[in-house]
């Protein structure tokens, strides 16, 4: 496949759905009933001549058909190569400038601009769930997102080989909560750790943002991550922009949203049906399939805080605390268990939030000590946050509080951009994914 070129990549990958599909015994029809896709897109992705614009029903596909883990990695490969090559099609010329609409190769007729365009039909696979339906610009401007983010990625995925690259960076949003401050941007060098976790841009980094300088304190999940330090004002005069850099915030705070306990430990609530919603995802997928069935955590959410200084210096992280942003009535959906996970090591710095009290605070638990911490480049620290909802479906953030030398400052944590959500799974219907099973089955026994 290395030398593949133009539509050897896309037939390379129609090649490997074919196959699966022809293995699993099931018929068109079937099979694409089981993947809640017509049969008529199902034959365009097989024959070549349409290519899904997300990974997810490839994924789902494979599953069904039963992959091996070895065959679900060259699958991805294969479907990334053949995205980026839909990608530099004329008949994507229209969003990218006359230059590239003359280019001369690529089908022209209305096999290609399905192709590279894809109608609705072969968007909806993605997002099946009534909430996601509601907002289409949203979900449209998701896809175009995660597309270019592993079209980019296509390097790193052939060098590294990893399965799977579809954990959506969280944005950290960084500010000095307490009095206005001199402000510098962070120098795009800055260290940030290096993490087996995939991120949403391929690079196979945990997704970290580092809070650089806002005067207002906070920043927007679009643009460039922020926030403020505090430091001596006698010091600010006559400072160059060099000298002016290391007031940045030296600190980077990478988050999984969802940490795994166990192999099936984490339960998702779904405003769907067990038909219309796919099967269950690893915990590096989770961010992913949360996002495509509007999925909330049920029960309760356990985040991960990976914090490292960005240099030699030691950074004290004074406390840790929580915010709720509204609380309502639980969620009335279904309840999904993720009966497959990689739930890893869990670290000693594990810490608790009641999501019912009236007045939430992050507590520490397993007799550990409290904050604070030190961090440094060469030194980072993890952090294990599970929040519980028994009677509220709550969306919360969380705030963290540091100090170097005579500066000081707050980051603020979230999910990209969005709050934490979780919900009681008060008396709700339950489903599991046993192994083996192509479909859900109805939880007994609670």
């Amino acid at each position: 496949m290395s030398g593949a070129t133009g539509t050897e990549r896309t037939e390379a990958f129609a090649q490997l759905l074919r196959e699966l599909k022809d293995r699993s015994g099931l018929s068109y029809g079937t099979l694409a009933k089981r993947l809640h896709m017509s049969t008529s897109t199902l034959h365009r992705y097989c024959n070549g001549t349409a290519v899904p614009v997300e990974y997810a029903p490839v994924e789902r596909l494979a599953r069904v058909c039963r992959a091996t883990p070895q065959e679900l990695v060259e699958m991805h490969r294969r479907w990334i190569l053949a995205d980026a090559e839909r990608g530099r099609r004329p008949d994507q010329g229209a969003a990218k400038g006359p230059a590239q609409e003359a280019a001369p190769d690529g089908p022209a007729g209305p096999e290609g601009v399905e192709s590279a365009g894809e109608n609705d039909e072969d968007r909806e696979p993605v997002i099946t769930d009534r909430a996601a339906e509601a907002t289409p610009s949203r979900h449209r401007f998701w896809l175009r997102h995660r597309r270019t983010a592993l079209i980019a990625s296509v390097v790193v995925v052939a060098a590294l080989g990893a399965g799977t690259y579809a954990l959506h960076p969280t944005t950290v949003r960084a500010g000095d909560t307490s009095v206005p401050a001199s402000t510098v941007p962070l120098d795009a060098g800055a260290s940030r750790q290096p993490s087996a976790v995939p991120s949403a841009d391929g690079s196979g980094h945990e997704p970290s943002a580092s809070a650089t300088g806002s005067p207002t304190g906070t920043a927007g999940s679009g643009g460039g991550r922020s926030g403020t330090s505090k430091g001596d004002g006698k010091q600010e005069a006559g400072r160059s922009t060099g000298d002016r850099a290391t007031d940045a915030v030296p600190l980077t705070v990478g988050v999984r949203p969802y940490v795994y306990d166990s192999p099936c430990s984490q339960h998702f609530l779904v405003d769907s049906d067990p038909e219309q919603v796919g099967p269950p995802a690893s915990e590096q997928d989770a961010p992913r399939w949360a996002a495509a069935y509007g999925a909330v955590s049920s029960g309760e959410q356990r985040i991960a805080l990976t914090v490292q200084g960005t240099g030699a210096e030691t950074v004290v992280l004074n406390a840790l605390h929580v915010r709720f942003l509204t609380k309502s009535a639980p969620l009335a959906w279904n309840d999904y268990s993720m009966g497959v996970g990689c739930g890893g090591g869990v670290g000693t710095k594990t810490f608790d939030i009641d999501l019912d009290n009236g007045n939430p605070r992050v507590t520490v638990k397993n007799g550990q000590r409290d904050f604070p911490y030190k961090v440094s480049e060469s030194d980072p620290e993890v952090f294990y946050v599970t929040a519980r909802a028994r009677a509220h479906d709550v969306r919360w953030d969380l705030s963290l509080d540091w100090s170097s030398g005579g500066r000081s400052g707050t980051v603020h944590i979230d999910d990209d951009g969005r709050p934490f959500r979780t919900s009681a799974d008060v008396a709700r219907p339950g489903y599991d994914y046993p192994l083996g099973s192509s479909e859900w089955i109805a939880r007994t026994g609670g």
